[in-house]
């Protein structure tokens, strides 16, 4: 049975880590980042219902007129 050489391991891991090293950050490196990021405004602008323009009574059974 032949002996398996393993000399060549050594620079085909360590190639194949450079190079997969290098392809990732050449994706990374693609993205646009915004440099000073601004927090998003939480103010909420009120909108406006057309039952709040109205005054509108809400009669309780209790307080009607007896009949």
């Amino acid at each position: 049975m032949p002996q398996l050489d393993t000399s060549t391991w050594f620079i085909t891991i360590v190639s194949m880590i450079m190079t997969l090293f290098i392809t990732f950050q050449l994706k990374i490196s693609k993205y646009l980042y915004p440099s000073n990021p601004e927090p998003k405004s939480t103010i909420t602008l009120k909108q406006s219902n057309p039952w709040e323009k109205k005054w509108t009574k809400i009669y309780s059974p209790l307080s009607l007129p007896q009949q």
